[in-house]
């Protein structure tokens, strides 16, 4: 078997947005999420879907997959992964082993693993060890919106559907405050705060915040490769801090022995796929962390990080991103019900195929 072709394919979703406040992103509205898909086809006509990070920055990451990955992948044999995905790691040295071009990796390997699944006739899940369950927990992780009204809607709308966990992407009390008196004591909420502070703000706001019983504080500092920092506001700070989205394996190695998080989030469209992310769990679980994979996002890599999740031997959290679209290629799969759980697909591979009406009328690029 071959690989013939690889396509990119770029989804925006426009949201649809309740009230009069609009999420940002960095300081920009946020009206659309975008998608960057990428399509693996094989002369056996076996065809394997994997997702590289987009949101804002799919521009790079299509950039790299179209100009110089992709290229390296035609003609080679999609079964021999490790050997693939570790050939394409040594050729993005001079390059850099992080950003989009390990974005655009990371979409590869997905779909690459999604046609092993194929070949197996089996879903994903069980080729990574199995699972005992046909859903996982799923939390609302809200979009920002700065202000205690917005947030509150959109706790009151998550805790109305079911979920049973709540993350806000806030950075001043008032809006977090007004979360936890939505939500009550029970239900555990986190923040997630996009690497804002110094350390010293950070270890000053954890203890403005500490009243509010937090489960984690997620990217409290600015750089975030500052472990020792990190490492500081779990101390000092009094939370639980939770880190990794942008982390590479050697990265939470180095997280890892300065016990600067309790909770490492990897990021299956960042860090390199299912290959890595196998590898980062496996380490997180050598030192004791528990894993909570990053999964801000609505194409295969959202179903790869189910089917990692569900292989996993603790049920663990799945990050479903609060945004509502009329239309999306993988229909009700990225929807929890109404339990607040999300179904693990039992088809073959990633185990949903994306609608291609779908995908030709909400193309972008």
């Amino acid at each position: 078997m071959k690989i013939t072709k690889i396509e990119t394919i770029v989804v925006g979703m426009p949201m649809l947005i309740e009230g009069d406040v609009l999420p940002k992103a960095s300081g920009v509205t946020r009206t659309r999420m975008d998608t960057l898909f990428v399509r693996v086809d094989t002369d056996d006509g076996i065809t394997g879907w994997g997702e590289g990070f987009g949101h804002r920055i799919y521009t790079a990451t299509k950039a790299a997959l179209d100009s110089f990955i992709a290229p390296m992948c035609i003609g080679r044999d999609p079964t021999e992964i490790s050997v693939l995905v570790d050939e394409l790691q040594r050729n993005l040295g001079g390059v850099g082993r992080n950003g989009p071009a390990m974005y655009a990796l990371s979409a590869i390997d997905i779909a690459l693993w999604d046609i092993a699944g194929k070949i197996a006739g089996q879903p994903l899940y069980r080729l990574l060890g199995g699972s005992p369950r046909r859903d996982l927990p799923a939390y609302a992780s809200l979009l920002r919106y700065g202000e205690a009204r917005a947030v509150i809607h959109y706790a009151e709308r998550a805790l109305k559907r079911g979920y049973k966990h709540i993350k806000l992407h806030e950075i001043t009390a008032a809006p977090i405050t007004a979360a936890r008196e939505v939500a009550g004591a029970d239900i555990p909420i986190m923040v997630d705060c996009n690497c804002p502070w110094t350390v010293d703000e950070a270890i000053a706001m954890a203890h403005k915040l500490a009243p509010l019983n937090l489960k984690w504080l997620e990217e409290p500092i600015w750089p975030p490769e500052d472990h020792r920092g990190l490492a500081r506001v779990r101390t000092a700070g009094g939370i639980p801090t939770a880190a990794g989205e942008n982390a590479m394996l050697p990265e939470f190695k180095s997280m890892f022995e300065r016990a600067a998080i309790a909770y490492a989030q990897p990021s299956v469209t960042k860090v390199g796929g299912i290959t890595q992310m196998r590898k980062v769990i496996a380490l997180a679980e050598a030192f004791g962390v528990d894993v909570v994979p990053h999964s801000a996002y609505y194409g295969p890599g959202l179903l790869a990080s189910i089917h990692c999740i569900a292989a996993m031997a603790k049920e663990t959290l799945v990050e479903c991103y609060d945004a509502d679209f009329a239309e999306n290629p993988l229909h009700d799969a990225i929807n929890p019900g109404a339990d607040g759980r999300i179904a693990i697909p039992q088809g073959p591979g990633l185990g949903v195929e994306p609608d291609p009406a779908l995908l030709a009328k909400l193309r972008i690029a």
